[in-house]
């Protein structure tokens, strides 16, 4: 899998080298097709046989890398793999220059990604010290969070929760906040907040626990890091219209409420590539100095976080 790493590499780094002109700008949409165009181009420009299976849009919302997108240059021999996609995530953020813009994709073996709409989707994570019932989901968060607490043999005030701040999260951060529960709240950036379940405890982003409801694809993207760290996610599609629950079943979503946990959603063979764009939580922005432009990246696999700095002319 090294030669694919390497160029899964290469597309995020080379995504958030064409973001870094957009920083700040106030175009996120630009900033969002830069990303886009530039991992594209280091996907077709490789030998293999590729699928996007899910990410941002579909082909009539171009320029966007589509779902079902067909990448590489294919290989009737070759290997195939399953892709999910975030060429930006955090568009509003690189726009702003605020925290926790990423470029981020994944992959694994055909197959094994989970193949759905961009639609939202119902959230929770834990790290590889706790475990996860499929129950919890529609469980009452309070006792979800006391169970992860008693997992990690600490009273529910030291718990530490990772939310994204939305209207539809207030009734959840008032009663988390009211038993205790110290929270993250960020503006965007889900795939960093439910990774940070998986940290060394040690480490100033940890937290124990996400929840929330956010994008599918980030979800899936979260998943495969967590299931290669040993961390436990549980998500369900969540659609606001028959059409999207009718293009769920037409790739193949038999039971569409079905809670798909983090193997389930990413198999157990994934990896994950990250570079940040903006400063953040884990990566440090994309930076130009004297004509040349400096990445952070982070590779998650079975083998752990292996944390990359690199430069590009």
């Amino acid at each position: 899998m090294k030669p694919l790493t390497n160029m899964f590499l290469r597309a995020c780094t080379d995504a958030a080298v064409a973001c870094h002109p957009w920083i700040g700008k106030g175009e996120k949409v630009s900033a969002d097709a830069a990303a886009v165009e530039a991992m594209r181009s280091v996907f077709n420009n490789y030998q293999f046989t590729g699928r996007i299976v899910i990410g941002e849009g579909e082909r009539d919302e171009a320029p966007m890398l589509f779902i079902g997108e067909q990448v590489g240059q294919a290989q009737e021999d070759g290997e195939r793999i399953d892709i999910a996609v975030d060429p930006l995530e955090g568009t509003s953020l690189c726009a702003r220059a605020a925290p926790g813009a990423i470029c981020v994709a994944a992959f694994a073996p055909a197959g094994q990604l989970l193949h759905a709409p961009d639609v939202y989707m119902e959230k929770l994570a834990v790290g590889p010290k706790c475990s996860l019932e499929v129950s919890d989901l529609d469980d009452d968060i309070i006792s979800v969070a006391h169970r992860v607490a008693d997992q990690l043999n600490k009273p529910l005030q030291e718990l530490k929760a990772c939310l994204l701040n939305r209207p539809r999260h207030e009734d959840m951060i008032t009663r988390l906040q009211g038993a205790g529960v110290q929270l993250s709240l960020i503006d965007d950036g889900d795939v960093i907040g439910a990774l940070r379940c998986a940290l060394d405890p040690e480490h100033d982003a940890a937290v124990d626990l996400y929840v929330g409801t956010g994008g599918a694809p980030e979800g899936v993207l979260a998943a495969t890091g967590l299931s290669a760290l040993g961390g436990k996610m549980l998500g369900r599609l969540v659609f606001s219209n028959q059409q999207q629950r009718d293009r769920a079943q037409e790739m193949g979503l038999s039971n569409v409420n079905q809670v798909f946990t983090e193997t389930q959603m990413a198999g157990s063979n994934g990896v994950l590539v990250a570079t940040g764009v903006t400063d953040g939580d884990i990566l440090d922005a994309v930076t130009k100095i004297d004509n040349v432009y400096h990445t952070h990246s982070m590779i998650i696999s079975k083998q752990g976080i292996d944390f990359q700095r690199g430069h590009t002319f």
